[in-house]
């Protein structure tokens, strides 16, 4: 009793001024198809879309700690998210929590936890696309709140005139119940231009659940026989290093 209340002073510490926590596992390609099997996942019922990330050639942004990207959904909306990580929420003003699609989540794997602030807006369908030829900016992916909530944090101004546009990788996306694990689950499957797959299996809980959340979805992952992936990497890292 002692350990469990141990474990979850730790965890409400590591993850404090978060809102929610997001706890990921990655699955090793060969198990891949036996994970889509086994949630009964296919290209029929999942969320296709294609995503765009923005960074200099020598990924300066991801080295430093912040994520520009683009979604076209098929079907649905479009959007653009920046994001920083890690973060201390202290650090972020209060002015921003304002909008609808800013939050500061505790992401959380096997391995690791770190906190992150992202702030997504939406994008008019066929606007990527026009900035992915080269017809638009950049720049004009995001917008003037975006910017300042980026030279906000990282403490600059980023020139958007120096990023390439990378990608699109294509993703599928399936949000599902399962009666073994108490929260939905999202399962997103990337594909990269050199062939390579990444799956990634994760769920969403409030900040007050974190420890409980954490655990049991490892133990929902066991009990299913996923093998995870020992190196757990990010999605980004992986698809922006192919890049």
């Amino acid at each position: 009793m002692e350990r469990g209340a141990a474990t979850r002073g730790k965890v409400a510490k590591a993850i404090a001024g978060a809102e929610a926590i997001e706890i990921k596992a990655t699955i090793p390609d060969r198990q891949i198809r036996q994970a889509l099997a086994r949630f009964g996942l296919t290209s029929n019922n999942d969320e296709e879309r294609y995503i765009y990330f923005f960074d200099t050639p020598k990924l300066d942004l991801l080295g430093a700690g912040i994520i520009a990207r683009a979604r076209r959904v098929v079907g649905e909306n479009h959007d653009s998210t920046v994001k920083f990580r890690p973060i201390d929420p202290k650090d972020v003003g209060p002015k921003w929590r304002k909008f609808r699609d800013f939050k500061i989540e505790a992401d959380a794997s096997e391995t690791s936890l770190v906190k992150s602030a992202s702030f997504s807006m939406p994008v008019a369908k066929g606007f990527i696309k026009r900035v992915a030829v080269g017809k638009k900016p950049v720049s004009a992916i995001f917008t003037a709140e975006q910017e300042e909530f980026l030279t906000a944090i990282a403490g600059h101004k980023i020139d958007f005139s120096t990023l390439a546009v990378l990608g699109p990788l294509l993703a599928q996306r399936w949000r599902f119940a399962d009666p073994g694990c108490p929260w939905p689950i999202t399962a997103e499957l990337w594909r990269r231009g050199d062939g390579q797959r990444m799956m990634e299996l994760s769920i969403k809980a409030p900040a007050v659940q974190a420890a409980v959340a954490v655990g049991g979805f490892m133990a929902f992952l066991a009990e299913v026989g996923a093998e995870r992936d020992k190196s757990q990497q990010a999605k980004t890292r992986w698809a922006l290093d192919y890049y």
